[in-house]
């Protein structure tokens, strides 16, 4: 009944800016912690930034000062505003949440994920 749905990936020259959304959409009660990861193909999914239901952030070394995550609880949306991106940006990047469904437990859910590719 929870799904998440990442959007706004595409190709960027180095220097540029996108901003990913990941909307939770289906019966919710609440939406918990929202975070983004990143995956190159032949490489290990790897943490970017995680935002709490109390707006408390962090980030991994590599993107902060760069990376802005964000969240709008009316929509059930994580935003992540990429800033002067890199080629070692280029990832598919996805969407992870811990929800709350009504009726039922706590869980964690993945996005299907968003390709972000940035040329050298």
């Amino acid at each position: 009944q929870v799904q998440l749905v990442e959007s706004g990936g595409g190709s960027v020259q180095p220097g540029g800016s996108l901003t990913l959304s990941c909307a939770a959409s289906g019966s919710i009660f609440s939406v918990n912690a929202m975070a983004w990861y990143r995956q190159a193909p032949g490489n290990e999914r790897e943490f970017v930034a995680r935002i709490t239901s109390g707006d408390s952030t962090n980030y991994a070394d590599s993107v902060k000062g760069r990376f802005t995550i964000s969240r709008d609880n009316a929509k059930n949306t994580a935003y992540l505003r990429m800033n002067s991106l890199k080629p070692e940006d280029t990832a598919v990047y996805y969407c992870n949440a811990d929800v709350m469904p009504r009726h039922f437990i706590t869980m964690n859910y993945w996005g299907t994920g968003t390709l972000v590719t940035v040329p050298s």
